[in-house]
């Protein structure tokens, strides 16, 4: 599957490295907040979806955090090289679903690069990040790059008002050959954060407190059961092959 900003195509899951396609009935419309026209659909999903998803990021985990700092910082780097190339594709895809301006949208753009760039080491472990529009790329990014140098591996479940952008970041990944399964990426509303809860068995790190902006789900210590925190939730994404 192929689609463009104009497009109005759904846009999968990405789950092992791939697209992931699911069977399901529901389908939210991505607004473009400017002209009030569908852009593109994503599938609502639910408790299987994200269960795949996190066991993804769990079998991923051991052989990316034994990679060792320089090998990921090498992906990060790599990874960050090929979103400043597709920058301008980037920029488009926000500005379609979030009506960001041409400077804001290139803005977003190169403040998900640096993050991707500072090499900066977070916590390591199985994490689920719940993003908002209001920063879908720079906060995915400032938030996900610390956690992905300390060995950590991620399932992602974007603003359903803005989800492209986290799921181009994904195949971006693998177009820069990093291992499967370290990105995942969900589609949905509550009910695939609190499947994602679910499957995560455990409790939450400090940004899930927060009642905006992006939220972990996941604890970073996979080992330690605790209860679970389930906040309340407000194809190829580039052109050719």
């Amino acid at each position: 599957m192929d689609f463009s900003p104009e497009g109005s195509k759904a846009i999968p899951l990405w789950v092992n490295g791939h697209a992931f396609l699911t069977v399901s009935d529901a389908f939210h419309d991505v607004i473009n907040p400017a002209t009030g026209e569908p852009v593109h659909r994503v599938p609502l999903c639910g408790a299987s979806e994200a269960a795949e998803a996190v066991a993804a990021a769990r079998a991923a985990q051991p052989a990316w955090a034994e990679m060792g700092m320089q090998a990921r910082r090498v992906c990060l780097a790599n990874l960050a090289e090929a979103l400043e190339g597709y920058a301008g594709h980037f920029a488009k895809l926000l500005s379609a679903e979030t009506g960001f301006d041409e400077a804001r949208a290139s803005a977003e753009v190169a403040t998900a690069v640096a993050a991707l760039q500072a090499f900066t080491v977070g916590e390591t472990g199985v994490f689920a990040l719940v993003i908002d529009a209001s920063r879908p790329l720079a906060g995915l990014a400032e938030h996900i790059a610390p956690a992905l140098m300390a060995g950590a591996t991620v399932v992602l479940k974007p603003s359903l008002k803005a989800p492209s952008a986290a799921f181009a970041l994904c195949e971006l990944s693998a177009r820069a050959e990093w291992p499967a399964g370290v990105l995942n990426l969900m589609q949905g509303d509550t009910a695939a954060i609190e499947g994602l809860c679910a499957a995560g068995w455990t409790g939450w790190s400090t940004p899930a407190k927060r009642r905006s902006g992006p939220r972990w789900v996941l604890s970073p210590m996979p080992t330690a059961p605790r209860s679970s925190y389930c906040p309340p939730d407000a194809a190829h994404c580039f052109p050719g092959k």
